[in-house]
């Protein structure tokens, strides 16, 4: 098994540069990490190189939903609610820790975008594609009991609601357990490292040149295939090869806000019209409560997509009309993320909302693959419409034959807890576990839920090495979390374990403050950052907690 440590850093990347690899994979996205793992699951030799840290980009800023594809009936797109509802499924049983199913309270009002009838239809036949659950069908409800489950929508003029199931997840987590997975399975992945140039042979893609952000070295990575699956940076890469031709990115913007429980109490997700008719979802969770999403054009810095005072006050705006008692100002804001959509630009789309989700292969002159597109519930299917292309043309060219996807039954890392169902008594036996060792049940349902069947790596740790984290003075859990996200998860920078590892800089801000500055220590004394390093860092880390509240003009 190949390790996942930012320990043996130096050990993936000789690796990657020494050995001969069938696929190399740019991006460590959902889409890279999901093609990984389908090809290396196949006996690919598999490589993956990530710029930033996993999941940094659109992987770690979606709307946190392993949607079912309702709203795509809007826009006729029937084949799609099909495939997509089905996969939420396997999504959910291959790793039930990071996806929960979640009821979602669509209400109608006079002149909502969907009434009562029409939604009744759409959620009827959305239920027979998606294959829905009996148990997870939608329910119609007449104006009382949608009040009676969320009091806070607005009463007037409303006309009922319909009730159905969406599954709530932690995109960044779902992302980093299926890249440990294919590590686990026989890949070399790396974050911080950049291909900065390709390599040809007769005029065809052989390789990268790969330069590894943390030392400024580069390395020479050799693979018969090549898939350029940089999300938001799927053009830039396919500019590096001179390739961006015919169709290109078009990318949105979507933001979220979050309010503490107090000032947004809600006890109900709700997927609501706002004032121009765009479905907003509020959700709540972890004690808080987040709102989104916007969707407009962005031509910004795609490392750095952040809340402007239109994005806020849009969202705020929307707030104050579904649920009007609560007067949310601009300060009830206690954080919020900017995410990117990289979606394909089709002939005669008008507005970003008309833009399609579908995800797309490219193949250029020199034989670079790229794949745009897509949506965080598809992953699975589309790594598997990825890897049979690649495997196709590796038989037509060398003879060689793989199986087909293995990935259907496959639990990722933290998965193998006996699905769904199994989850339930997995959760029980462990909840009691981590009390018997000093853990609060809160505390040990949220590190359970957080790491699934790996949570026995983490109390192992909580167990054993109660004396180091009281020599560094961190309180004993963040320690084990903090051990664990780096040996196990490749977490190098601080925000790699504040945001992508753990998710509390958009959930928990006062624990992230409450724990910078012991945690900040130890990742320098650990990963032997350097003076400039560690400054670099800490200023990251603050720069981010700073933009998450305060929104550009």
């Amino acid at each position: 098994m190949n390790q996942f440590s930012s320990y043996r850093r130096k050990d993936t990347l000789d690796a990657l540069q020494n050995e001969k690899l069938d696929l190399l994979v740019i991006g460590g996205g959902i889409t890279g990490a999901g093609i990984s793992l389908d090809a290396t699951t196949r006996g690919l030799n598999t490589g993956l190189i990530e710029m930033q840290d996993f999941a940094a980009g659109t992987s770690s800023r979606s709307t946190k939903l392993v949607h079912g594809g309702l709203r795509y009936l809007q826009q006729f797109e029937v084949k799609m609610v099909a495939e997509v509802g089905k996969e939420r499924a396997i999504v959910y049983e291959n790793g039930p820790h990071v996806t929960t199913p979640e009821w979602m309270l669509l209400p109608f009002h006079k002149g909502s975008t969907l009434g009562p009838f029409t939604s009744n239809i759409g959620l009827r036949v959305y239920d027979f594609l998606a294959g829905v659950k009996k148990d997870e069908r939608r329910v119609m409800f007449k104006p009382k009991e949608v009040m009676e489950r969320e009091p806070l929508i607005k009463q007037d003029e409303l006309r009922g609601g319909g009730y159905y199931v969406e599954y709530k997840t932690d995109d960044a987590r779902l992302t980093i357990e299926v890249m440990k997975k294919a590590v686990e399975e026989g890949v070399h992945a790396i974050n911080y490292t950049k291909a900065v140039e390709f390599i040809y042979e007769d005029s065809k893609v052989v390789g990268v040149v790969a330069e590894d952000l943390i030392t400024g070295e580069k390395r020479k990575i050799y693979a018969k295939k090549i898939i350029n699956a940089g999300g938001p940076w799927v053009d830039d890469v396919r500019e590096l090869d001179g390739s961006k031709k015919g169709k290109t990115l078009h990318l949105t913007k979507g933001v979220h806000l979050v309010f503490d429980h107090n000032t947004f109490p809600l006890q109900q997700a709700v997927y609501f019209d706002s004032p121009d008719g765009r479905m907003i979802f509020a959700i709540p969770r972890d004690g808080k409560t987040y709102v989104g999403t916007t969707d407009t054009t962005y031509e910004g810095d795609i490392a750095h997509p952040v809340m402007t005072e239109d994005d806020r006050d849009y969202l705020l705006k929307a707030i104050a009309y579904m649920f009007p008692s609560l007067q949310l100002k601009p300060e009830d804001v206690e954080s919020s993320w900017a995410g990117l959509r990289p979606l394909i630009a089709q002939e005669g789309a008008t507005s970003p909302s008309e833009i399609s989700r579908k995800d797309e292969i490219f193949q250029s002159d020199s034989g670079l693959l790229s794949m745009a597109g897509g949506k965080l519930t598809g992953y699975r299917k589309m790594a598997q419409h990825a890897v049979d292309l690649v495997t196709k043309q590796l038989k037509e060219e060398e003879n060689i034959l793989y199986t087909d996807s293995q990935t259907k039954h496959l639990p990722i890392s933290g998965g193998d807890v006996g699905g769904s169902k199994g989850f339930e008594a997995f959760k029980k036996d462990k909840q009691k576990q981590a009390i018997q060792l000093g853990l609060s049940e809160q505390e040990a349902l949220q590190m359970i839920q957080r790491y699934g069947s790996n949570v026995e790596i983490l109390l192992d740790i909580y167990k054993n090495q109660k004396e180091e984290a009281n020599k560094y003075d961190i309180d004993p859990i963040v320690f084990a979390e903090l051990v664990y996200a780096i040996e196990f998860e490749l977490a190098y920078k601080p925000v790699d374990f504040f945001i992508r590892r753990t998710g509390a800089l958009f959930f928990q801000r006062p624990w992230v403050e409450a724990h910078m500055d012991k945690v900040l220590p130890y990742m320098k004394e650990k990963l032997q950052y350097t003076d400039e390093q560690l400054n670099e860092y800490t200023t990251q880390l603050k720069e981010l907690l700073y933009e998450t509240t305060n929104p550009v003009k």
